[in-house]
């Protein structure tokens, strides 16, 4: 019997972004590293790979961190920190742009 696939389709939920947290939380404290595919996003994921990198010194401050980011996640308060970076980016570099008459 063939093995189905899982396909996730969409967004995941909060409670499946929860449990995974809770998953690859549980990893990087044991000093593992952490996927790009979780549906974490890139804030969650940076913080977590803090602990992995602290491993085997990994203190309160760094997991409360990514507990912090990861509610950025789910609130939306890191994508909009982050279209506010590419905004500012961008109006910077037009700023920058000379354009001959």
């Amino acid at each position: 019997m063939e093995k189905e696939a899982y396909v996730r389709h969409g967004r995941p939920s909060k409670e499946q972004l929860e449990l995974t947290l809770a998953r690859v939380l549980a990893s990087v404290l044991e000093g593992h590293g952490v996927r790009t595919e979780t549906g974490l996003d890139r804030p969650t994921r940076t913080a977590l790979t803090a602990i992995a990198h602290a491993h085997p010194s990994a203190t309160e401050e760094l997991v409360e961190a990514a507990l912090r980011s990861f509610s950025g996640q789910l609130d939306g308060g890191n994508a909009a920190r982050s279209r506010e970076e590419s905004d500012r980016k961008l109006r910077q570099r037009a700023a920058e742009m000379k354009f001959p008459n």
